[in-house]
């Protein structure tokens, strides 16, 4: 393997949100969506050379950004956008609150699974909509979404967006054609926008595909706009660039018009260089990634089956981020997360944070390397068994 995965890199003292924000030394951070692995050197070479310039003033987005960006939906997606669909943003949080705020009036309504990525709802609120939950059914294995309740919903004529995230988090579900089919109908059926969040896009496991929602008809592609960003797939959270894809050209000038307003229109500069890079040379790097992170898993369902028997894992996927239920322990998420932070020692995600019906769940994140993995799992069993 050409990639190193398993040697840890310090990260403290780097004004790391997952490793700063706690000051004692001892803590594991294994909570927020970042990885603890290098990126690819061809992102750090990228970087290198712009740095040797020693210029960083104002900057174009050059055709290579968004022919890199075009030829990656293509070649891993098999989806064929164009280069006038792609709106470039600083990231995926605030192009979903530009377009929630250029399709809605305060007192709109916004459709959204639950449970889902808590910052759905911040893009919600902060624009004066009600949000308006379509709870997913957990089966003991994996979550289900529940069409009855959903098409309730999205028929009051308040509702506008539904924002959907595919792949799920913090599930790992990667939706199945036959369903995202379902709710694009359902959607077309009471005109509901429907605003899409694919920033997993890229981490799915073998076995499964990721379907690009605005691919599978032209209807759903003209009723639909997509998130994405390299930040997940390549580890680039901090440079600050996401592309918004809208091929509907009226849909796109609100858009546009929104990110002007609140000026999240310009990519970081590195952002730019990072993009261009990661899709055009990148995918060694990803796959070899993916290897690693498909061990951490086998090795975290190996451990909670036979050292955690009482806690259930949903297996993933997609995504570096493991739903787990903790049901069977009689305590609240919050109870629980509580517990392994102050006797444990590692800071995980409370269930709660991704709405109710994350109750009795806690999220994990296992992109670190294996031995830093076998520790955090060894402070999980020390406090919960």
């Amino acid at each position: 393997m050409k990639y190193d995965f398993n040697t840890i890199i310090n990260r403290r003292n780097t004004n790391s949100v997952k490793w700063d924000t706690s000051q004692e030394k001892d803590i594991i951070p294994m909570w927020i969506a970042d990885m603890d692995f290098k990126t690819a050197d061809p992102i750090i070479n990228a970087l290198e050379k712009r740095v040797q310039h020693g210029i960083f003033g104002y900057t174009n987005i050059p055709d290579d950004y968004y022919e890199a960006e075009v030829r990656w939906w293509n070649r891993k997606h098999n989806f064929e956008i164009k280069k006038e669909w792609i709106e470039a943003s600083t990231g995926v949080i605030p192009s979903l609150s530009a377009v929630v705020q250029a399709f809605t009036e305060p007192g709109d309504k916004v459709l959204i699974h639950s449970p889902v990525y808590n910052y759905f709802n911040t893009s919600i609120t902060n624009n004066r909509c009600t949000i308006v939950l379509n709870e997913v059914k957990y089966n003991g294995e994996f979550y289900e979404i529940d069409f009855e309740d959903f098409e309730k919903k999205a028929s009051d004529e308040r509702v506008k967006i539904f924002i959907l995230c595919n792949p799920h988090n913090p599930g790992g579900r990667v939706w199945s054609k036959d369903e995202l089919q379902r709710l694009g109908e359902i959607c077309l059926k009471y005109n509901v926008l429907v605003l899409v969040d694919e920033i997993h896009r890229d981490l799915v496991y073998k076995g499964n595909k990721h379907i690009p929602f605005a691919s599978i008809n032209e209807k759903f592609l003209m009723n639909s706009i997509t998130c994405t960003a390299p930040s997940k797939t390549f580890n680039i959270a901090g440079l600050k660039t996401s592309n918004i894809i809208v091929a509907n050209e009226e849909y796109r000038k609100k858009v546009n018009r929104s990110l002007n307003i609140n000026e999240a229109i310009e990519p970081n500069i590195f952002g730019i260089e990072a993009l261009i890079a990661a899709y055009n040379e990148g995918e060694e790097w990803l796959e070899q990634l993916l290897d690693y992170l498909k061990g951490n898993l086998d090795y975290l369902l190996s451990f909670i089956n036979e050292r955690l028997p009482k806690l259930k894992v949903m297996v993933p996927q997609a995504t570096y981020l493991i739903w787990i239920d903790c049901k069977s322990l009689g305590m609240s998420s919050k109870e629980i997360s509580k517990k392994i932070l102050e006797q444990g020692d590692l800071r995980i995600n409370d269930g709660q944070t991704y709405g109710e019906a994350g109750e009795g769940f806690i999220r994990i994140n296992i992109a670190c390397s294996r031995s830093l993995l076998g520790e955090g799992l060894e402070r999980l069993e020390k406090v919960l068994k």
